[in-house]
């Protein structure tokens, strides 16, 4: 090679270039077949690398398909097992129930048997009875017949004849019948109501607590001294007789010391008199001209106040439309008095209790409350119009375009007029129950102790009784009986006919309890 190269290295230089051309061609492709082996020889080494990673990732993927295939069928299993024993479950509760209804049925089943059993007895007996009917019926009419017959013979009147009076005979055994039917039906009907009436008089009075209304009218007005009375008389009497002109009323100046008595039958007026004199008093100047400016006053005060009491008392009772003209009259039964029982709290309670009542009838409240609080309304004017004050209440509204309904209850509710409607009735009887309760009205002492008497009295008269006495105001007579004289089966009957002769010969507001004591005692001593 040495050698080669040191020829070559002599030789000319376009041949050393030549063989150095050859030479890099030769070395390069050399080359390129080295380089082209080494990568031939990676690329299979990284195709034989990828394979294997394919293999073993298709390994992977194959093993954890076959997991998931058999969690999967795992899974199933389980819900086609948990499914399977809910189906039996279903299936033995069916099974069950259907065994149930089996038994039900089997024992209907025997049941109807009975049933048909007896039936066919029943039926059996039926027949027989049937036909032991059947000849009873041929018999009767055969022996019908034969009376038939006889009667015609007898009365020698023909078949329509006998039918003719044979009908009239029946009619009026039917009529009859049925008027003692109807009778017995209405006093039914009678009882039934009475006792729903009380129901709901009772369940009015429980549910409505009214205070007491019993008022004294007051006519009088205190002076600090007799010195007083002089200047109110006024020179000559004139202060009085201005007095007495300006406010339409008596002043009675007497010898009672400390009082003036202001006499008159209006109340609204005395009401004006007794301010008007307080006013006075106070003032100390007393002579025809003030006298007369402080009436003025005083009946404005009073008129205004009157409207105030028309409008609170509307409002209490939740009574709405009214007219001040009829608020003013309603203010004014305040100074009105009834027995003692202020006309204005009555007419408040009638129209409470009434809309009780009303409401348990199933009828309408509010109406019943207005008629309740202008029933009486006529008193307030009772005074200066003739007439019954329903009557004059009634007219009275009447020019206020009231309802025909509010107008009977006011005209009709002590019986003046026919009732055309429930609520009239309602009226009369909440206004009875205002008027009788106890403390409603004041009642004289004198009045009062003889309706005691006259309790233990009649109480007393009968026989076996020893001792009565009236207590609770008279509201219960207590009876006490000799036992020997009168037995127990006695004794009820004893109560009963003391209540009925109370009743008879008595007039009382209310109730009057009659409670009979019957008491045996027996006392030994041992010697």
């Amino acid at each position: 090679m040495n050698t080669l190269i040191m020829q070559l290295s002599e030789g000319p230089p376009w041949l050393i270039t030549i063989l150095v051309f050859f030479l890099g061609i030769g070395v390069t492709v050399f080359v390129q077949q080295i380089i082209s082996r080494a990568k031939s020889k990676t690329f299979k080494d990284d195709i034989e690398r990828q394979i294997e990673g394919a293999k073993k990732e298709a390994e992977n993927i194959i093993k954890s398909a076959k997991l998931d295939a058999a969690s999967e069928a795992i899974k199933k299993k389980e819900e086609l097992t948990a499914e399977a024993n809910q189906i039996r479950a279903e299936l033995r509760e069916m099974e069950q129930r259907l065994s149930k209804r089996e038994d039900v049925l089997e024992k209907q089943i025997e049941l109807v048997e009975e049933r048909e059993k007896t039936a066919k007895d029943l039926q059996n007996e039926l027949n027989k009875r049937l036909e032991h009917v059947t000849e009873k019926d041929k018999q009767l009419a055969q022996m019908l017949a034969q009376q038939k017959n006889q009667l015609l013979k007898i009365s020698a009147m023909t078949l329509e004849q006998a039918k003719e009076l044979l009908l009239k005979r029946l009619e009026d055994e039917c009529e009859h019948e049925m008027s003692a039917l109807i009778q017995r039906k209405i006093e039914e009907t009678k009882e039934i109501s009475n006792d729903k009436c009380r129901e709901i008089i009772n369940a009015a009075i429980q549910r409505y607590a009214a205070e007491q209304t019993c008022e004294a009218t007051v006519s009088t007005v205190e002076i600090p001294n007799d010195d007083m009375k002089g200047r109110v008389i006024g020179r000559e009497g004139r202060n009085i007789r201005a007095f007495e002109k300006a406010t339409g009323v008596d002043v009675i100046v007497d010898d009672t010391p400390g009082m003036v008595i202001v006499s008159g039958f209006n109340p609204v007026r005395r009401e004006v008199a007794r301010l008007s004199m307080e006013k006075l008093i106070q003032d100390g100047r007393i002579h025809p001209s003030r006298i007369e400016e402080l009436v003025v006053q005083t009946k404005k005060e009073v008129n205004h106040k009157i409207l105030q009491l028309g409008k609170d008392a509307a409002i209490e009772a939740n009574v709405r439309g009214l007219p001040n003209k009829v608020l003013s009259l309603i203010g004014a039964l305040h100074f009105r008095t009834s027995y003692g029982q202020n006309v204005l709290r009555h007419s408040m309670e009638v129209a409470f209790l009434a809309q009780v009542m009303a409401d348990e009838l199933n009828l309408d409240g509010a109406i019943a409350r207005r008629a309740g609080l202008l029933h009486d309304i006529g008193k307030a004017i009772d005074h200066e119009i003739e007439g019954s004050h329903p009557d004059i209440g009634a007219n009275f509204l009447k020019r206020f375009s009231e309802s025909p309904i509010i107008l009977n209850a006011v005209a009709g509710h002590h019986g003046d007029v026919p009732p055309d409607n429930p609520y009239t009735p309602l009226i009369a009887a909440a206004d009875a129950i205002s008027a009788s309760r106890p403390g409603a009205r004041r009642e004289t002492l004198e009045r009062y102790i003889k309706r005691l008497e006259k309790l233990e009295e009649i109480a007393s008269g009968f026989e076996g009784v020893e001792n009565a006495y009236a207590i609770q105001a008279g509201r219960e007579i207590r009876v006490i009986v000799n036992a020997e004289k009168v037995p127990d089966e006695v004794a009820a009957k004893v109560a009963r006919d003391i209540a009925n002769k109370v009743e008879a010969e008595m007039t009382y507001p209310g109730e009057i309890q009659v409670t009979l004591l019957r008491e045996l005692r027996c006392v030994e001593y041992a010697k």
